[in-house]
């Protein structure tokens, strides 16, 4: 049993532990209720395609949102203004701290909105962006109004297009291949015999002709060795064994030259469009000379009110240039062809004789 003297501290100081009005802390001084802000970090605009039609649904996620504590969130308002031909949208973070039991902080919690904008948006307006609380640019969208048209369809591409001398050369109509000759860079390889001595002769032959056996690849910065075999000037002759040909190092022939040049080429899928118009998906296959290509392209049609032509290759015309899969546009850098200099040769350009198009379907 505990002396007198040590039971009376310890009496004491459980008592002090239990007063009337212990619990959990107040979440605010003398529980006052805050209104605020809060604020969120980054924002994304997001319709799940490439291109945004005023009647589609967009997503607007908001992510690393702070709002104080769980239970302090009472509401987000998607505040909407229009600047120039921006409709911008800033999501305003409302909070309310009181003395809830709910102190646990919310760890950068992400939420989506889905929304659709509405016929009644200005037709001046382009594009949709987000900003957060300090104006800063999140995200951005650009903004179309019109339909997306889904064709497939088939252009038969004629064996004169393998042709370098008959080049350009284009199919009839619209839409259309067109095959351009870029430029022809003169190369000269440089090239030595090598003796190759026959150690076993399965026919004498009457006549033998010397038969150079040259390489399928030439390296512009290499010498290439070209073994000099004899054969049997009689086609159904064999002179000696493939595997019998021995080869003397040590009889080469002088350095010589063989001159060559290489055709630079490009191939376009080109088509008319609606004005202000532009390809939303295209792939191809089964592309060959003197065969059908089949082609499945998305259009976007824009509507009467629409202002926005861009990005496009011209107003109402595209090419798409099928050796690297990409859109020729108005601004395509150095050493690249114009939108407008390969218009003007796709009009002047030969028609294949041998070209239809068939196959087509329609979807909306």
């Amino acid at each position: 049993m505990l002396p007198f003297y040590l039971l009376f501290p310890l009496m004491a100081f459980f008592s002090s532990c239990a007063q009337d009005g212990d619990g959990p802390l107040d979440v605010m001084p003398n529980g006052e209720a805050v209104v605020g802000k809060g604020f969120f970090l980054s924002a994304t605009l997001d319709s799940g395609k490439t291109l945004h039609l005023i009647s589609d649904t967009l997503y607007i996620t908001l992510s690393k949102i702070w709002s104080f504590s769980n239970c302090s969130l009472t509401s987000i308002d998607l505040d909407e203004s229009v600047e120039d031909s921006l409709l911008v949208i800033a999501p305003k973070i409302n909070i309310k701290v009181n003395t809830d039991d709910c102190p646990a902080p919310m760890y950068r919690p992400d939420t989506t909105f889905k929304k659709v904008l509405g016929e009644n948006v200005s037709s001046q307006v382009t594009s949709v962006v987000v900003k957060n609380d300090v104006d800063s640019l999140l995200s951005s969208i650009k903004l179309r109004r019109g339909k997306l048209v889904l064709d497939t369809f088939s252009i038969f591409v004629d064996s004169a297009f393998a042709d370098h001398g008959k080049l350009p050369l284009r199919t009839k109509g619209s839409p259309s291949i067109l095959r351009v000759l870029d430029s022809i860079t003169p190369q000269k390889f440089h090239w030595r015999t090598l003796r190759a001595n026959c150690t076993m002769r399965v026919d004498m032959c009457d006549e033998v002709v010397a038969d150079t056996v040259y390489p399928s690849n030439w390296n512009v910065n290499d010498t290439a060795i070209v073994p000099v075999r004899y054969a049997c000037a009689a086609t159904d002759s064999v002179y000696c064994l493939d595997s019998k040909w021995e080869y003397d190092s040590t009889a080469l022939g002088k350095v010589m030259e063989r001159l060559d040049t290489v055709w630079h080429m490009s191939t376009y899928y080109v088509e008319d469009i609606s004005s202000c118009g532009l390809m939303n998906g295209f792939r191809y296959s089964g592309f060959a000379y003197g065969n059908k290509a089949i082609f499945v392209r998305e259009l976007f049609v824009p509507s009467e009110n629409e202002r926005s032509c861009g990005p496009s290759t011209k107003k109402d015309w595209l090419a798409f240039r099928l050796e690297n899969n990409e859109i020729v546009l108005d601004d395509n850098g150095e050493n690249k062809a114009s939108i407008d200099s390969l218009y003007k040769v796709w009009k002047s350009a030969i028609v294949a004789r041998d070209t239809l198009k068939a196959d087509t379907t329609e979807s909306k």
